[in-house]
């Protein structure tokens, strides 16, 4: 697989990283500005660090696209790092099928392997929510890649996320309903999840704030019969806001809405950035993450040539994985070249102390006390006639 460049960069910063956290030691223990590049060829020197990493996520089941995305740019990842750095890191798959049943069984499974060293995801807020006392408890850091509920990182003191928080995204998709689409009353009808219900009530509120009239509704994600609530959508509805997790479920509310001659605008949050599951054209999505293959990084654009070569198109799910994941190596790294092993204690103290100058997500990750990303953003997409999504904001 051919090396990128981003990975040189990327290697760079850490390395200048790790002079500046001196490895979690004081100057006068080993030194913590040994030279990590190679003089000739731009190749890494080898780093000897081994460790495994759980990968939780919907791997099958509703949602088994948006898992599947996030397993295969998790494994991008490990080889990638690997590769580039001598390193020895590998996955453990745990499958949840965003069920937070599925989730509480996988992670006593992972905290009772004494191999795993840290956890990327898993990807629903109902998840995390069923697991974090559990990992709390192990002294085990977990880092999602697409979780957003805003209390999770005040709840567990082991989670990060690189992505940014309902708190952000209720008030970015009520501000563009009102300032772009002209909205004035709209429907908001939650998945009963607790990321639905909590993104609901955000965006509500900014909404109401706003002076626009907003109606609640509620369904089961199990649900795919919307004729009779579709057919309760009054008139003067402008917007009908759908805080989905399962993409495919709002195609179906979609082609209903259209069966019955209901003229209303879809919004959808970042559960239904899934273009071959929603291809509603005009509808909108708001999502935690950019589109990466629009991003101007010439790096970035290497990392996507070579995932598409090896595992073919993506979304918006993948990439924070990549991210998530690679947080978590970088966090063990610097242990190893700290000299230290990368226990699970070294690798939680270390990642409260990432920061990374460039990601593959086009900007910088470091984290708040609390664990939530800095200074992250949401991107809002329109549904075009064929079925793309264009960035719109």
């Amino acid at each position: 697989m051919r090396k990128s460049r981003y990975w040189i960069l990327l290697a760079l910063v850490a390395a200048l990283a790790i002079v500046a956290a001196g490895c979690g030691g004081d100057d006068d223990d080993e030194p913590a500005g040994e030279d990590t590049t190679a003089a000739t060829d731009g190749e890494m020197e080898a780093v000897d660090c081994t460790a495994s990493i759980g990968i939780m996520g919907p791997f099958t089941g509703d949602v088994a696209a948006i898992g599947q995305e996030q397993l295969n740019w998790a494994k991008f990842a490990v080889d990638q790092f690997n590769e580039m750095h001598g390193t020895t890191f590998a996955l453990v798959e745990g499958d949840t099928q965003l069920d937070p049943a599925q989730a509480a069984t996988v992670a006593p499974q992972f905290v009772s392997n004494a191999d795993i060293v840290a956890v990327v995801g898993p990807a629903g807020s109902q998840e995390v929510e069923a697991v974090g006392s559990i990992y709390g408890d192990a002294g085990m850091a977990f880092i999602s890649p697409s979780a957003t509920a805003t209390n999770l990182t005040t709840d567990f003191a082991t989670f990060f996320r690189v992505v940014p928080t309902d708190a952000d995204q209720g008030p970015t998709d009520a501000t563009y309903m009102i300032d772009e689409l002209g909205a004035a009353n709209v429907l908001i009808i939650d998945d009963q999840s607790s990321y639905s219900t909590g993104l609901a009530d955000s965006t509500a509120e900014a909404l109401e704030a706003g002076e626009v009239t907003v109606t609640r509704e509620s369904v089961s994600q199990d649900q795919t019969d919307f004729s009779g609530l579709v057919s309760a959508v009054s008139d003067d509805t402008d917007v009908v806001f759908l805080p989905w997790q399962v993409a495919a479920n709002a195609q179906l509310f979609g082609n209903q809405l259209e069966e019955q001659g209901k003229d209303v605008v879809i919004f959808g949050s970042d559960g239904l950035f899934s273009p071959d599951d929603f291809s509603i054209a005009g509808s909108y999505v708001s999502s935690f993450a950019p589109d990466i293959t629009g991003l101007e990084d010439a790096a970035i654009q290497e990392l996507v040539t070579a995932f598409e070569a090896e595992y073919g198109d993506f979304g918006t799910f993948g990439p924070p994985t990549f991210a998530a994941t690679t947080v978590v190596m970088e966090a063990a790294m610097a242990v190893c070249q700290g000299g230290g092993e990368p226990t699970r204690e070294a690798i939680l103290e270390q990642m409260g102390q990432t920061n990374l100058a460039e990601s593959i997500l086009g900007q910088p990750i470091a984290f708040t006390e609390d664990g939530d990303i800095q200074d992250a953003t949401f991107f809002i997409f329109q549904v075009q006639d064929d079925g793309s999504y264009l960035l719109v904001q």
